[in-house]
C-alpha cells in the first residue's frame, strides 16, 4: 500500500490544557507538523490564554478547562498542568470523548492511573502517557543496538538527571501537594530508562533527601536484575549532574550524551575507541510523540503500541515503590 502523505490527512485539531513552560515547547513543535493545528487552547486566566494563542496562531482561547473540553471541534487535548492535576484534566476530557495525550508522569500513583485507563476503555478514546523520550529518534537507535545485542548483553547502566535551582515555594517543582521535588519530576526519565531497556526489577533500593517542605531534594536509586545486573539511577535538584544514561555491555558501552530524555547524540565505545552519531535533530523534540498520537488517532486506535498502558501502570508502580522506600507520601 502506498504510504499516503501526512498532508493529504485530515487535520487534526489539537488542544492545550496548562500553558507553562512545557506547553510552549509542544506548541512551537506542533507548528512543524503537517496535518496537526492548534485549535485551542486553556488556561485559568483569559488574558494568558489569549496571550498563548497569539503566539501560536491558536483559533480560541479558554479561561476555564471545562470550556475548552465542550468544544466539539478538538480531536486531541495535550494536558501540561502540574502532576496533581493529571487525572482530573483528562478524566475531564475523556468524559467529552477527546482524546488525551498526558503529560509524564501520567498521574501522581497507580491509583490514578487506573482510574483514567479505565475511563479511556470505557469511552473508547484513545489516551496516552506522553512522555517523550521514548518516541526520539536516538533513543530508539539505542534501544534497537540493546535489542539486536549489537554489542552483546547489558551488564550494567547508569543513568541520572539533575540540575541546580534555589529554592523556592512559590514554583511548582518545589510545591510537594502538586507532586514536586526530584523524583516526579526528573527522576522518572532514570528509571523510565532503566524500565524501557532492563525490564521490571526484581530488587529496589532507594534512598533520597528532602527539602524543608517536606519535597525531596535528591534520589537514588538502585535496580537489581538477574545475573547481576543493576541499574543505579539519580535524580537530583541540588546539582548540575552529566544527564546521560550509560549502558555496559559485553563488547562494548553505549553512552547517550548530555539531556539524554532530549533530542542529543550516541556514542559507543569499543576497545578504547569512540564513535559519536548525531542525529540532526531540526526541532525541540516533541513533534515525534505528537505525529504518533496524530497517526494513532487517525487509525482509530485507543492505545499506544509503544507507550503501552501496561508500560505507564508499570512505571508509576516504580515510582510508587521508591516513594514507599523513601517515604515520601504526596
Amino acid at each position: 500500500m502506498e504510504k499516503i502523505k501526512q498532508s493529504q490527512l485530515r487535520t487534526i485539531n489539537w488542544g492545550i490544557i496548562g500553558l507553562g513552560n512545557i506547553a510552549h515547547k509542544f506548541a512551537a513543535d506542533l507548528l512543524t507538523i503537517e496535518g496537526a493545528k492548534l485549535y485551542a487552547v486553556a488556561s485559568r486566566t483569559q488574558e494568558k490564554g489569549d496571550e498563548f494563542a497569539s503566539q501560536y496562531n491558536a483559533s480560541k482561547a479558554y479561561s476555564s478547562y471545562e470550556a475548552l473540553a465542550q468544544d466539539e471541534n478538538i480531536d486531541a487535548v495535550y494536558i501540561a498542568t502540574p502532576h496533581a492535576l493529571h487525572k482530573a484534566n483528562t478524566l475531564l476530557c475523556l468524559e467529552h470523548g477527546i482524546a488525551v495525550l498526558c503529560e509524564k508522569p501520567f498521574a501522581m500513583n497507580m491509583g490514578e492511573v487506573n482510574e483514567m485507563i479505565s475511563k479511556a476503555k470505557e469511552k473508547n478514546v484513545l489516551l496516552m502517557e506522553a512522555l517523550w523520550t521514548y518516541f526520539l529518534p536516538h533513543y530508539q537507535y539505542v534501544l534497537d543496538l540493546l535489542k539486536n545485542e549489537t554489542y552483546g548483553k547489558v551488564l550494567n547502566m547508569e543513568a541520572d538527571f539533575g540540575f541546580y535551582r534555589a529554592f523556592d515555594t512559590s514554583s511548582r517543582l518545589f510545591e510537594k501537594s502538586l507532586g514536586g521535588g526530584s523524583l516526579l519530576d526528573i527522576g522518572i526519565y532514570p528509571i523510565f530508562a532503566a524500565l524501557s531497556t532492563l525490564g521490571i526489577p526484581n530488587k529496589i533500593e532507594a534512598d533520597a533527601t528532602f527539602f524543608d517542605n517536606g519535597a525531596d531534594s535528591s534520589c537514588t536509586v538502585s535496580f537489581g536484575y538477574n545475573k547481576n545486573v543493576t541499574a543505579l539511577l539519580k535524580s537530583t535538584l541540588l546539582e548540575d549532574t552529566p544527564t546521560e544514561a550509560t549502558f555496559y555491555c559485553e563488547k562494548g558501552t553505549i553512552i547517550i550524551n548530555t539531556m539524554f530524555h532530549m533530542p542529543s547524540t550516541v556514542s559507543v565505545i569499543v576497545d578504547g575507541k569512540e564513535e559519536t552519531k548525531d542525529f540532526n535533530y531540526k526541532t525541540i523534540g516533541y513533534n515525534y510523540e505528537a505525529i504518533h498520537f496524530n497517526q494513532l488517532l487517525r487509525e482509530g486506535k485507543t492505545e499506544s503500541p509503544v507507550m503501552t498502558f501496561e508500560f505507564s501502570k508499570q512505571l508509576i508502580k516504580l515510582l510508587d515503590e521508591v516513594r514507599e522506600i523513601i517515604n515520601l507520601n504526596y
